[in-house]
């Protein structure tokens, strides 16, 4: 007998893909059915799908698989007559039949020809189920009529990726060559050269959508897996797990869709594992005994939202400090000026786990810096928010399509630039005396104080080693562009020369003597034919010349301020800050442990004292207004959000939080009072910025702290 796949390897071809997809289909309603047993129209599809199964391999002359959708029809036949029941153990087989399946279909794909003995285990499983049924009986499987062949069937056509590919290169060049041709015919005064232009840069950008939707697949591919993902670690875990899912029809490109695969399957697993408790523990902390973990994906801006979150313990920071200082990421001294957002952020270092043990889904510390890292190379980001007891989401932006993006054209050093614009918040233009006024220096580094934060700035010409711009501090004429970037560290803004229009770019792989260069991603060609290379952000925040820099920027962004020297010959380091409406006060730089901000929901009263829960401890805020003014008030604040700047200070283990309303600066001077302490909780006076500037003595304060609480405490008694 001849093989079958000598004399009809097109239609094992279109047989080997219909039957993936039917397979794809069963499982994710096999999951969703063992929660819906009563749904007889979801049972009736997956019925269907597997007696056309037996139905192919009969007329293909696969008996090995006809047996096995055979088998697999009985015992879904005994379920739809009421003879047997849907409980776990028949679906937990019913997806091993799938699995075989799909490994059976591989063995075709490649030889042509069916593998012995491939089925053995689970058509046993199978007849066990059936003859566990008492009522069971010769089941004769119910032939269907002909319907699963609508207008889509008719009108769809398998193509190879590979040709698609070449189309899209096509396009891309295509688009290079419309480009220049409008530059041309914004240059000529011939009405139809202008109109030819015109059409031809119609017609490519519909061309370009349409090629582009042909490589657009909707990211509901990608999770089809991931239901019987949970199901089945959910069971090993003795967890109970529901996933939600909303925005499969979110489309993206194919090599997108095909990248972002293993990140979104290894997030879903650190949900599994580290997020959802078990049900006893939910259970004691109020919560229902099943959790719940979402996948969200939706359009914005221009790029694809992908969220991941669930219900669980959510993320503690003590034991992530306790992690990295174990596995030697951070020292000691680094862990203690990590802010909780920080501490967090270390789950994407290399080498990093909580797991004191390895296991089957974790425990290595080669996953999520894996996420991270595979994300940036097709230029997406990922950022994660953690509330304790609450959950934990993960927020990941990606691009539509790599081939073909838009991108902000800017100018500097006498060169241009791209900037992919799923990295830019937003672009600020500032006059000189504007940028003199709000452009600070801390530490001989620039930052901008956008919106009441400082915002570290890079100037791109120094970064790129071009021609040096002008300080903000010279007298220029200039406008001052500010381009506000994302990056995993956090945002920051990129000083250029000039900011140009946006537009849509062909992006071109970097030559071999350029790929070392981590600044750049990729270039292009522009409509005047010159070639603009694109800027890698994450690379820039974080290369050889800028990375020390940016770091201290982020350090001085967060709030997290290093020790300081003591006193010497060139002066002390102090914080400047402001409380009421007028006057500049200071403390020693070395008398501050970090900055914080709160939100002002976050006060609680422990007596008469305002009091704060900072890292696993309850900090008393002295209010400085009250303290250091007469017949001062709290700060004031708009509303129930505004953020409150709060100063820690530390001393034999001992934390309080000086509560100012402005953070303004640290500047160095010698520590010369030229008026003495006048009132408590003052050291004396001096000029500091022009600017007479009181320095304050903090461990006076506690003392006057202290005896208020005690003053205000036997009122209240005495009251009462």
């Amino acid at each position: 007998m001849s093989n079958p796949a000598d004399n009809n390897a097109d239609i094992i071809q279109e047989f080997l893909a219909e039957t993936r997809e039917n397979m794809d289909m069963m499982e994710r309603d096999l999951v969703t059915w063992e929660k819906q047993p009563g749904d007889r129209e979801m049972l009736d599809r997956i019925f269907r799908a597997i007696h056309t199964l037996k139905g192919t391999c009969g007329f293909l002359s696969f008996p090995k698989l006809e047996l096995v959708a055979h088998q697999a029809e009985n015992l879904l036949s005994l379920i739809r007559d009421g003879k047997k029941e849907a409980e776990p153990k028949v679906v937990t087989v019913l997806l091993q039949v799938l699995d075989n399946v799909r490994r059976h279909l591989s063995q075709i794909e490649r030889t042509g020809e069916e593998k012995s003995d491939v089925f053995a285990s689970v058509l046993a499983d199978l007849q066990a189920l059936q003859e566990a049924n008492p009522q069971a009986a010769p089941v004769v499987a119910v032939e269907w009529e002909e319907e699963a062949q609508g207008p889509s069937a008719d009108n769809s056509l398998r193509v190879e990726v590979g040709l698609l590919d070449r189309l899209m290169n096509l396009v891309g060049e295509l688009v290079l060559a419309r480009n220049q041709i409008a530059q041309i015919g914004l240059r000529e005064d011939d009405p139809v050269m202008k109109g030819a232009s015109q059409k031809l840069s119609h017609i490519t950008s519909e061309l370009q959508s349409s090629i582009m939707k042909t490589r657009l697949q909707p990211i509901g591919n990608v999770w089809s897996k991931f239901p019987r993902l949970v199901r089945d670690a959910a069971l090993a875990g003795g967890k109970k797990i529901r996933l939600e899912l909303s925005g499969q029809q979110t489309e993206l490109d194919k090599s997108i869709i095909e990248a972002v695969k293993d990140p979104l399957t290894h997030l879903i697993r650190n949900c599994i594992d580290h997020g959802i408790e078990t049900p006893e523990r939910r259970m004691t902390a109020g919560k229902p005994e099943e959790g719940v973990i979402r996948l969200r994906a939706f359009h914005e801006g221009g790029l694809v939202l992908v969220e991941i979150g669930d219900d669980g313990a959510g993320i503690r920071p003590e034991l992530i400090r306790e992690a990295a200082i174990r596995r030697g990421l951070v020292n000691m001294t680094k862990a203690d000026t990590l802010t909780d957002h920080d501490l967090i952020q270390l789950i994407f270092v290399p080498g990093f786990s909580t797991a004191r043990e390895v296991t089957k889904l974790s425990g290595r510390g080669v996953g999520m810096d894996v996420v991270k890292t595979n994300l940036e190379r097709i230029s997406g980001t990922i950022d994660v928010i953690s509330s304790l007891g609450e959950g934990t989401l993960f927020k990941i932006k990606l691009p539509l399509t790599l081939a073909i993006i838009p991108a902000l054209i800017v100018e500097s050093g006498g060169g241009r630039f791209a900037i992919p614009q799923i990295s830019l918040l937003e672009v600020i233009r500032l006059d000189p005396k504007s940028a003199r006024e709000k452009i600070e220096g801390i530490d001989n580094i620039p930052f901008y104080r956008l919106r009441g934060r400082l915002l570290p700035l890079v100037y791109l010409n120094r970064e790129l080693g071009l021609k040096s711009p002008k300080k903000v501090s010279d007298e220029t004429s200039q406008m001052i562009h500010i381009v506000v970037l994302e990056s995993h560290g956090g945002p920051f803004g990129l000083i250029v020369d000039e900011v140009r229009d946006t537009e849509e770019i062909v992006v071109k792989p970097l030559g071999r003597q350029l790929k070392s260069l981590a600044v750049f991603a990729g270039a292009t060609i522009m409509g005047d034919g010159q070639v603009v290379l694109i800027l890698d952000v994450t690379g820039l925040a974080q290369g050889v010349r800028s990375g020390e820099a940016v770091e201290q920027r982020n350090t001085q962004k967060r709030g997290k301020i290093e020790e300081a020297p003591k006193q010497g010959p060139t002066g002390e380091e102090l914080l400047l800050f402001q409380i009421g409406d007028e006057g500049q006060w200071a403390v020693r730089l070395s008398e501050v442990t970090r900055l914080e901000e709160f939100n002002f929901n976050e006060i609680e009263r422990e007596g008469v004292a305002a009091v704060v829960q900072y890292r696993g401890e309850i900090m008393p805020l002295m209010p400085l207004r009250q303290l250091l003014l007469p017949n001062g008030k709290a700060p004031r604040v708009a509303g129930l959000e505004d953020k409150l700047q709060v100063i820690v200070h530390s001393k034999d283990g001992a934390r309080c939080g000086l509560w100012v309303d402005k953070i303004i600066d640290i500047a160095k001077e010698p520590l010369v009072l030229q008026r003495q302490k006048s009132s408590p909780g003052i050291l004396g006076s001096m000029v500091i910025q022009q600017k007479v500037t009181q320095v304050i003595d903090i461990e006076s304060l506690i003392k006057l702290d202290k005896a208020r609480n005690l003053l205000e405490m036997t009122e209240v008694h005495g009251r009462n």
